[in-house]
This record gives C-alpha cells, sequence and structure tokens, in this order.
C-alpha cells in the first residue's frame, strides 16, 4: 500500500480513532455526497467573503462544476446555499433575484455537461456562464441604479465591461483547473475508498 494514499489515511484513522468514528465519518461523506457538496460551499463562501479582485472569482465555475460532478438536487441547491450564506455575511441586495438566478441557469449547464464532459465543453460553458451571467446582473442593476432609458442601459452594460474581463477569465481558468483536477484525481482512484465515494 503506498504511503499517502486514501487507503493508507483510512486505514490510519481506524487505527488511531476506532473503526466505528470512522464509518460514521465515512456515513457522513456519503450523506453530502463524499463532502464535494461541503467544500463547494466553503470555497465559494470564503471567496466571496475575503478580500479580492472584484469580480475574480471562482462561484461560477463552482456553480458549473457542482452542476456537472455533484448529484441529483444537490447540484442545484448547493450553489443557491453558497450564495446565501454569502450574501447573509455581505448584505442582502435589490439584484439577489438575478445574481442568484444566474448562478441557478449555470448550475443546469452543468448539469448538461454531466452528459458531454470534455474540456472543450467546459471551456464552452465557462466562457457562457461568464457571459450571461454579465448580461442577467447587469440587466438587474441596470433596473436598480440607471434611468430606465437606452442611454442608461448602454451606461450600464458599458461601465460592467472592465469587471466581465475578470469573470471571465476567473471563470475560464477556475473551471479548468477544477475540471482537470477532479478527473485525474478520479481517474487515479480506481480501487481506493475515493473511489468508491463518488
Amino acid at each position: 500500500m503506498k504511503p499517502y494514499s486514501i487507503n493508507f489515511f483510512i486505514k490510519a484513522m481506524i487505527f488511531y480513532s476506532g473503526e466505528e468514528k470512522v464509518l460514521i465519518l465515512l456515513r457522513l461523506c456519503l450523506r453530502i455526497n463524499h463532502m464535494l457538496a461541503f467544500l463547494i460551499i466553503i470555497f465559494g463562501f470564503l471567496s466571496r467573503i475575503v478580500v479580492h479582485t472584484p469580480n475574480f472569482s471562482p462561484v461560477l465555475s463552482l456553480a458549473l462544476f457542482g452542476g456537472t460532478y455533484l448529484k441529483g438536487r444537490q447540484a442545484i441547491w448547493v450553489p443557491m446555499v453558497l450564495m446565501a450564506l454569502s450574501d447573509a455575511v455581505l448584505g442582502f441586495h435589490d439584484t439577489m433575484v438575478f445574481t442568484w438566478g444566474s448562478i441557478l441557469v449555470i448550475s443546469l449547464i452543468g448539469s448538461y455537461l454531466c452528459r458531454h464532459n470534455n474540456w472543450a465543453n467546459v471551456l464552452s460553458a465557462s466562457i457562457f456562464s461568464s457571459l450571461f451571467f454579465f448580461v442577467v446582473t447587469n440587466f438587474g442593476a441596470f433596473l436598480s441604479l440607471y434611468p430606465h432609458t437606452l442611454a442608461g442601459l448602454q451606461q450600464c452594460y458599458i461601465l460592467a465591461i472592465p469587471f466581465y474581463q475578470s469573470t471571465l477569465v476567473s471563470t475560464v481558468a477556475y473551471s479548468l483547473v477544477l475540471y482537470i483536477i477532479y478527473e485525474w484525481a478520479l481517474k487515479n482512484s480506481t480501487g481506493t475508498v475515493l473511489a468508491r465515494l463518488v
């Protein structure tokens, strides 16, 4: 057995903690889809509340990733929980319907990727997701903050273009990194406890 393999750590946990505690932990993992849902929520939550470059965030990528790899309803509610928890800290706002709605749609795009999963589709979906988020959320900002005129609409989207650049780059980068790392982990987990959890 290789040191630092999943099986190695599970057997070490059983040796030091007892089989009962380890079984409880594994049942918990299974309940929340091998901890992936929990990790997405925690990573997304921290990425929003920690100081970062405006709009350079993994949240859209996490919604896409969750839609692709989480099972059943978790693909939908996990990104919603992420948004609810982080907005509870950052403050609720007038455009939440547009923001949360965009995240929901991106999760559904991820569900499509589940059946058509390759790096080219992940790249295309991440580009489309960032553009979709830009259009929808800025329309919400237009309704809340700008004069309801064609000039107001133009001003809203023109002022948002610099932020879109960050959204596009971060969504593409995080999506490809998450896809590559997770697919690599799945490929190399054959015969381990991880393989039985996913």
